[in-house]
């Protein structure tokens, strides 16, 4: 990288996973807005045509007479290729097919076990999980031997498990994951403070808040805007909105995959007295399942969605539409914020910001104080010049870690599942989930669950589970 007036040239970015549909175009977005920095994004991705196809549209953005930022693309035929020399690594894959993922979702609606995105928790993340940590395992080899130096972002799910895979493998790389879900409780609580307080000309940013959790449950114990404690001003509107929960207007929760109207988080103030700093969806997905997941109609009362994969292959079409639309220049990226904060977290990286922000990395610093070391936290991190230093979180209320030790137990028995090829630890993982155990599932159902579900993802898992199912 070169220094000059406070402005950072041939800033080198690996992409692993630069074919994808969406989250690329968002990076691209992003990069094309920032001014104070410059260099070559380096797209890499099992499905090279993909990647062709964004490295011409990346260019296209990065020409564009209203794009100050100006960055070149190219595709790479392998690892090797992107990382050597690189600055920045970015992990962004899909693992599998929306084929495997509906064996993930759905499979265990057998059961009576619903999931509300499958993806991080229950046996749809312990399953995902399955087929990500492998990958996981050769990206962090090839980081050791090709980039040892560069910051590894991760954006994959499961967020936690990628993390810790990436760190078992390399303890010394420079590696977090980045996860939107705590700005949308911050942009919940700016609407609720404009509304009870009349506070204006706020943004998200003005809410100060202290993080502690795991990744897609996270929790606040400290919230302020303008000096104003905002949690007993939360814990009120909370009460007196529980049935209707938070509108912005309509009722897009009944109309999205993704929207909800935070009674969930209404809920579990109410129980646990602090701010679960997630979508509702996911929160559901850490709580015991005869709760706010027992069954669509109970989904329905909360009012937050079940998103289908039914909706993911729906999605992705629209978005290969879209890609072609954007490569043969018939479409346009869109420049406007997208409300990610990864690049701002590259420009602190390289000195030309600090910033205070949420990241997921290990708790070896015991950012919060009653969790395990091999645990891999979200708390708040001040990121500078070549540092990311976490700040310490506290301590988690003894109820609220009762909730989250059996998924820090199970990330460990996913992990080693994973590299032994353990199928008794996948085994011992969905009975320990908090959605699986409330149910009056047998152990012989479990365990009928679990091999079958290894063998709808089997394509995508080392060779050696062909053996134990």
């Amino acid at each position: 990288m070169n220094y000059s007036n406070q402005k950072v040239s041939d800033v080198q970015i690996a992409y692993i996973g630069g074919g994808s549909r969406g989250w690329a175009w968002t990076f691209m977005t992003d990069l094309a807005m920032e001014e104070k920095m410059s260099g070559v994004i380096r797209l890499y991705d099992i499905d090279k045509e993909a990647a062709m196809y964004n490295e011409v549209i990346g260019s296209r953005v990065s020409e564009r007479p209203d794009a100050p930022g100006k960055w070149g693309y190219r595709t790479c035929s392998t690892l090797k290729e992107a990382l050597e020399g690189t600055d920045f690594v970015v992990i962004s894959i899909l693992p599998g097919t929306f084929d495997e993922m509906e064996v993930d979702v759905h499979m265990p609606q057998r059961l009576g076990i619903w999931q509300s995105v499958g993806d991080t928790a229950g046996p749809g993340g312990i399953m995902r999980a399955l087929r990500t940590i492998p990958m996981f395992v050769e990206i962090a080899e090839a980081v050791r031997e090709y980039s040892p130096q560069a910051w590894v972002i991760n954006y994959t799910n499961p967020m936690s498990l990628c993390v810790k895979t990436l760190y078992h493998v390399f303890p010394q790389i420079k590696a977090f994951g980045c996860c939107h879900e705590v700005f949308g409780t911050q942009s919940l609580l700016k609407g609720i403070a404009e509304e009870v307080l009349g506070f204006t000309d706020i943004t998200r940013q003005d809410i100060h808040v202290n993080v502690l959790g795991i990744n897609h449950f996270t929790w606040f114990d400290y919230a302020s805007c303008r000096g104003t404690d905002l949690i007993p001003v939360f814990r009120e509107y909370a009460r007196s909105h529980y049935e209707e929960g938070y509108s912005e207007g309509d009722d897009n929760w009944a109309n999205s995959s993704f929207a909800c109207a935070h009674r969930v988080k209404f809920d579990l103030i109410r129980r646990y007295g602090l701010i679960a700093a997630a979508g509702d969806r996911h929160l559901a997905e850490f709580m015991p399942g005869d709760e706010y997941l027992k069954d669509p109609d109970t989904v329905e009362k909360w009012k937050f969605a079940l998103t289908t994969v039914e909706w993911r292959k729906k999605h992705l079409e629209e978005l290969l539409d879209k890609s072609r639309r954007l490569y043969e220049g018939e479409e346009e990226v869109e420049l406007k914020p997208t409300g990610e904060e990864g690049i701002l977290l590259i420009k602190a990286l390289c000195g030309l910001e600090r910033v205070i922000s949420n990241v997921n990395i290990p708790n070896t610093g015991r950012q919060i104080s009653n969790l395990p070391e091999t645990a891999v936290v979200e708390t708040n991190a001040v990121f500078e010049r070549d540092a990311i230093r976490p700040v310490i979180a506290g301590a988690m209320p003894d109820d609220i870690k009762e909730l989250i030790m059996p998924h820090v137990r199970n990330h460990e028995y996913t992990l080693q599942a994973a590299l032994a090829c353990d199928k008794e630890l996948v085994v011992k993982a969905f009975m320990n989930d908090p959605n699986v155990a409330a149910r009056s599932c047998s152990e012989a159902d479990i365990r009928a669950l679990a091999d079958d579900m290894i063998r709808g993802t089997i394509n995508y898992l080392p060779q050696e589970w062909k053996k134990v199912v």
